[in-house]
């Protein structure tokens, strides 16, 4: 740029010269001479104002980069410094959901808790009371079953009470019949007579069928054994 500005006021001089040539001399030379150092002069400033917007253009470009990097810096920081405060939010939240949910879940535990005690303490309950009507209705069986046997010992105790000894009954009999034989005569001995033989033998055949006649009414209302 800047030689490019040397090169311009260096041809702008030489158009001066050429200029005070042609009104000192006036001559064709002159104004040719004028005449290329105008062009000269032109094209320069020309190239002096593309090589200024060329340099506006890299100053911008600069400045865009520039202010790229710094751009990009910054996220870079903000970026570092979110996720440094992420991960101590982060943290924070963790012991706070902890807490949270530790709270909640012994809420709910408590109550399982409870619920199952209640229903243990109702099973425990109800098989005490179970217990206890067992217990209660075997006591009232053992005490009916001593009862009836108590009552089975009196009756069984009265009966014996009444009746005589069977060998004290034998005995007064055998008394009776030896005091009424004392008084008879003595009998001939010998067969018996065929009448009262008859007698007998009836009298045992008719005991004989009706024996038979009460086993056989008995038997009717048995059910028939398996074979």
């Amino acid at each position: 740029m800047d030689s490019a500005a040397k090169s311009l006021d260096a041809q702008l001089d030489r158009v001066a010269k050429a200029r005070a040539r042609v009104q000192k001399s006036g001559t064709a030379a002159a104004r040719k001479s004028l005449s290329s150092a105008n062009a000269k002069a032109k094209d320069l400033r020309a190239k002096m104002a593309e090589a200024k917007i060329a340099l506006a253009k890299a100053k911008a470009m600069d400045s865009v980069r520039e202010a790229e990097e710094a751009a990009k810096q910054r996220v870079a920081e903000m970026a570092e410094k979110l996720s440094s405060k992420a991960e101590k939010d982060l943290v924070a939240a963790l012991k706070a959901f902890e807490s949270r949910w530790a709270r909640d879940r012994a809420k709910k535990d408590a109550k399982k808790i409870k619920a199952a005690e209640k229903k243990a303490s109702a099973k425990i309950k109800a098989a005490a009371k179970k217990a206890a009507t067992k217990a209660k209705a075997l006591e009232k069986k053992a005490a009916a079953k001593s009862k009836a046997e108590a009552k089975k010992a009196t009756k069984k105790a009265a009966k014996k009470a009444g009746r005589p000894k069977k060998k004290a009954a034998a005995k007064k009999t055998a008394a009776k019949k030896t005091t009424a034989r004392r008084g008879r005569p003595p009998k001939k001995r010998g067969r018996p007579p065929k009448k009262t033989a008859a007698k007998k033998s009836a009298a045992k055949k008719t005991a004989t069928k009706k024996t038979a006649a009460k086993k056989k009414t008995a038997r009717r209302g048995r059910p028939p054994k398996k074979q």
